[in-house]
């Protein structure tokens, strides 16, 4: 691999990292990535110039002058898929301009519909709710929503770093509530599905904490 390749790799490195860890300051990025801080310095000064991330103040950085961390731009979480997206969009202004919301409405409960009879299908065999989130994570990262099942105390998470959906739940945000609910039909009604953290409504991420009744 020559300097080039190597370079523009070692960007794309820093850029999944801080899509699924979050904002990350030089030095940690560098000890996560295994690389040295130099590296790591030059090539968020690469980053940030096109304008794919930006420093942040770190929370909780204690007394003192703030530790400076990299966040995602909106530019930088735009190099991750967003699957059709103007094509999606512009089939949902059609929808709602040929059979108003009510048509948009039944759209999306026709998906909510095949993908329950898919993810149940595939949960089917799940004897415990944590195999079943998992089995649940499992089938959110193949479609894109690079998804990974989490235990948290007696409760568990489904984390979702990205959504490959995202300018299609911009358009019609029923996408959203389709999927809560879902995540709830499939999961069972002896657990109670919440979402703590939503992409749409600021957060850098959607998580969900499923917890029994």
């Amino acid at each position: 691999m020559n300097l080039e390749n190597r370079s523009e790799a070692t960007a794309e490195r820093i850029l999944f990292q801080l899509k699924t860890v979050g904002p990350q300051g030089t030095a940690a990025l560098a000890d996560d990535l295994g690389l040295t801080t130099e590296a790591v310095r030059q090539q968020v000064q690469k980053l940030a110039e096109a304008g794919l991330i930006a420093g942040e103040a770190e929370r909780g950085s204690g007394a003192g002058r703030p530790r400076q961390c990299w966040a995602l731009t909106q530019a930088g979480h735009a190099r991750f898929p967003d699957t059709h997206a103007q094509l999606a969009v512009e089939l949902i202004d059609s929808v709602r301009t040929l059979f108003g919301d009510a048509g948009v409405d039944r759209l999306i409960d026709a998906r909510r519909d095949d993908s329950r009879r898919h993810y149940i299908d595939h949960l089917g065999s799940a004897r415990t709710t944590g195999e079943r989130v998992r089995r649940l994570a499992e089938l959110r990262e193949r479609e894109g929503y690079m998804a990974r099942a989490e235990r948290d105390g007696r409760d568990w998470l489904l984390i979702e770093d990205h959504c490959p959906i995202c300018a299609a739940a911009r358009a019609c945000q029923g996408f959203c509530r389709s999927e809560l609910m879902l995540f709830q039909d499939v999961l069972g009604p002896e657990v109670q599905v919440t979402r703590e953290q939503h992409l749409l409504t600021g957060g850098r991420r959607c998580t969900y904490r499923i917890a029994r009744r």
